[in-house]
């Protein structure tokens, strides 16, 4: 029995001594570079930075500079610390296992393993109802603890390395077209809450932007101009700096306005009406036109045959080389008379539309005129004027005085005379012939105007 005991000792006296020697082997392990130096030298071989190795471990900077310098104070706990040297040493191509026991090393985490004693059997005893003692409940709380935490880790991980999601929800369709007064549209969609959703426009420098709200609804209203119209739409979460995979594309195309040709009627002159003086009123009606553009080209004189077109002699007042143009009424009506000499005329009717489109009608009219038609306008100032037609007074006896723009359209068998207190302001026209002023200003003068013959000057009072 006593060589049965001493030998139990001895066994259990061997398994302390082993123990002890495990200890020792540990403490006398040889001696090299601190963790933080080895991490650091690692990371210089790899031949990156502190900023390099954030974006590629995905360990924000200031922890991995906290592991360079030992400093596990600013660590946010022995769990992450430990995760931080796992990770960081697999990316510098360090083994991870030898990694952690130095640190448990450097930190003096070693543990003495408990000696081995085989204690005697106990007496069985009776069965007792289970029961659960404050430390199994504070061991059980702080294992749900830890898992909910790595479940938190895992999502955000699972975060860092997903692009944001985008979809565009109106247009429904990637092509649209709308109606051709549209001139804005409100894109919308989902993405990830608090993405930052950009729309890129051609022609812009910088796209639009607009932050998806919490429920992950974006939208933007835009300006749309006549044809396409082409968005690219993508998304960035700014946390991450990660673009969404794919990149809408969005065209709204905006028809541009149908542009209808003029129509055009000229009621007044008739083709091939013959005329007693030169006094023609053009008159019609046009749609879709805001302007009629009227000239006029001279073609022979009276009973000979049609000469090619030459520009009019004697355009009509305010002609221009391209004819006269008037303004349409609000009801497409247009009117404009000429003072045409004697001779054949075609008189050339252009309504002028958008869009550079016209329609033209041309009028063929002969001037053919019948005994004096004189036109008399005080131009420049006031004028007495006394008429006498065919040898009778026309008027009153003491004559009239007319201001500056009156017009006198006068008519006889034989002639005309007339006699005017400003001989310089008042002008005459006879048988479509311009003359102008026959005198100066301020001086009274009376003119006979007997065609064929020149005007005279008499001495009538």
């Amino acid at each position: 029995m006593a060589s049965r005991d001493h030998a139990t000792r001895a066994k259990s006296e061997g398994r302390l001594r082993f123990g002890a020697g495990d200890r020792e082997a540990d403490a006398e392990l040889p001696s090299g570079p601190s963790l933080p130096e080895r991490l650091a030298a690692a990371r210089e071989r790899k031949g990156v930075d502190l900023l390099r190795a954030e974006r590629d471990t995905k360990i924000r900077v200031r922890y991995l500079s906290a592991l360079e310098r030992g400093d596990y104070r600013d660590l946010p706990g022995a769990v992450y610390t430990k995760g931080f040297l796992r990770n960081y040493a697999i990316y510098l191509a360090l083994d991870p296992e030898d990694v952690l026991r130095q640190w448990r090393r450097e930190r003096g985490d070693q543990v003495a393993p408990a000696p081995i004693v085989v204690p005697p059997r106990p007496l069985p005893e009776p069965s007792r109802p289970m029961s659960f003692s404050p430390s199994i409940v504070v061991a059980a709380l702080m294992t749900v603890g830890v898992v909910v935490f790595g479940i938190y880790l895992a999502s955000q991980l699972l975060r860092y390395a997903r692009p944001p999601e985008l979809a565009v929800t109106n247009p429904a369709q990637a092509v649209l077209e709308v109606d051709e007064g549209t001139t804005t549209f409100r894109l919308s969609g989902t993405a990830t809450a608090g993405a930052t959703v950009n729309v890129t426009v051609a022609g812009r420098e910088e796209p639009f932007r607009v932050t998806a709200l919490p429920n992950g609804e974006w939208s933007l209203q835009v300006d749309l101009r006549r044809g396409q119209n082409r968005f690219e739409i993508d998304a960035v979460d700014p946390s991450t700096g990660k673009r969404s995979e794919t990149t809408r594309t969005i065209v709204i195309s905006v028809p541009f306005p149908e542009i209808l040709a003029p129509t055009l009627t000229v009621s007044n002159p008739d083709e091939g009406t013959t005329y007693e003086n030169g006094a023609i009123p053009v008159e019609g009606m046009t749609t879709n036109a805001t302007t009629v553009t009227i000239s006029t080209t001279y073609l022979g004189e009276v009973g000979a045959s049609p000469i090619p077109p030459t520009p009019s002699p004697e355009p009509s007042p305010g002609a221009g080389p391209g004819g006269t143009t008037v303004e349409v009424d609000e009801n497409g009506g247009f009117s404009l008379p000429l003072e045409l000499t004697a001779g054949q005329w075609a008189i050339t009717v252009t309504a002028n539309g958008e869009g550079g489109k016209t329609a033209s009608l041309t009028r063929h009219v002969t001037v053919a005129y019948q005994g004096v038609n004189l036109v008399v306008t005080i131009k420049g100032g006031s004028a007495w004027i006394k008429i006498w037609i065919d040898g009778q007074l026309f008027g009153p006896q003491s004559g009239r005085v007319y201001s500056s723009g009156k017009t006198l359209t006068l008519r006889a068998d034989k002639s005309i005379e007339i006699r005017t207190g400003s001989s310089g302001v008042t002008h005459f026209t006879l048988n479509g012939v311009s003359l102008g002023s026959l005198g100066k200003s301020g001086v009274p003068e009376t003119w006979l105007f007997a065609p064929p013959a020149d005007p005279v000057k008499t001495f009538r009072v």
